[in-house]
């Protein structure tokens, strides 16, 4: 029979490439790593592992194992929380990841509901924009992605497979050094930033940048880029160049220096809480995308997203 603390531990030596770094990820001894893979490769009555080196590389046994080991570990966690809950245990754990505005912004409100509703949940929170943090939703490796994708891009988000909870719609802003020529009261036409050096943010973020350029007839001289939101206000603050933020980015930071505009036309990215459907039921995580859900609401109720 196959455990789960054996398909635990493979899928740790997989994404190390050692019993020694798998031991350090799991907070346990060499010996026991090494102990539970031979208890599971006779379970399954086949080699899962080859040293090549100091390294481990997987058989073909190995690699199907680790393939079907997330969802296995969703599916035993999504039933170890339910019985739980139903045996009335005041208990529960909430791993959430995501992407930094969101962290600012909407998970603090939303973890200190849930935790004050649910005093016995334990929640911990790691930071990854997508589709890395969607990655680590099906890989097993959380519960709930807060995660966002944008209106031209939908075709790269293939999240048919996922529960998605819409939270809010986030409209990108202009921002400019203050005086700037076009830091007036109106909207302003991306076009008449074509000569302006850009400072631009995150990967996904960046390439959407691009296309709405690329579409209002220029290719934006990017002479910055950084991941760090208040990175890119400070640099615009500096006078060094111009940047389209999301609003939820200027939510927790005040742009000294520089000055917010909206732009034309008007690019939505998306925000999202995703979760696996067997976790969905979970109480736990149900509970987590209502408290989302309703931050949001708190933070932007003209935009927040019609839950369902």
């Amino acid at each position: 029979m196959i455990e789960a603390r054996h398909l635990r531990v493979l899928r740790a030596v997989a994404a190390t490439g050692s019993f020694s770094a798998a031991a350090r990820e799991l907070g346990c001894t060499q010996p026991a790593v090494s102990q539970q893979m031979k208890a599971l490769e006779q379970s399954t009555g086949t080699p899962l592992l080859i040293r090549t080196g100091r390294e481990m590389r997987l058989t073909q046994a190995g690699e199907a194992l680790v393939r079907h080991a997330a969802g296995i570990l969703a599916g035993l966690t999504a039933a170890e929380e339910e019985v739980a809950a139903i045996a009335g245990l005041r208990a529960g754990r909430v791993r959430l990841v995501s992407f930094p505005s969101g962290s600012s912004t909407l998970v603090p409100s939303a973890l200190a509901a849930l935790r004050e509703a649910h005093p016995g949940t334990r929640v911990s929170l790691v930071e990854a924009e997508p589709p890395r943090s969607v990655e680590m939703l099906r890989e097993g490796d959380c519960d709930v992605a807060l995660a966002f994708r944008y209106d031209a891009a939908h075709a790269d988000d293939d999240w048919s497979d996922l529960v998605v909870r819409p939270l809010l719609a986030d409209r990108l802003v202009g921002l400019v050094p203050e005086g700037h020529r076009l830091g007036g009261d109106g909207a302003v036409p991306i076009a008449e930033f074509a000569d302006e050096s850009w400072i631009a943010g995150c990967p996904r973020c960046r390439r959407q940048l691009v296309d709405v350029c690329e579409t209002a007839g220029f290719v934006p001289r990017i002479d910055f880029a950084t991941d760090d939101y208040p990175a890119v206000i400070g640099l615009v603050g500096a006078g060094l160049g111009v940047a389209v933020l999301p609003e939820l980015a200027l939510e927790s930071v005040r742009p000294k220096g520089a000055r917010a505009v909206m732009v034309e036309p008007a690019v939505r990215r998306e925000i999202v809480a995703l979760t696996l459907p067997d976790l969905a039921r979970v109480p736990t995580v149900a509970a987590t995308l209502d408290h989302l859900a309703a931050a949001a609401d708190r933070l932007s109720p003209a935009t927040a997203a019609t839950a369902g």
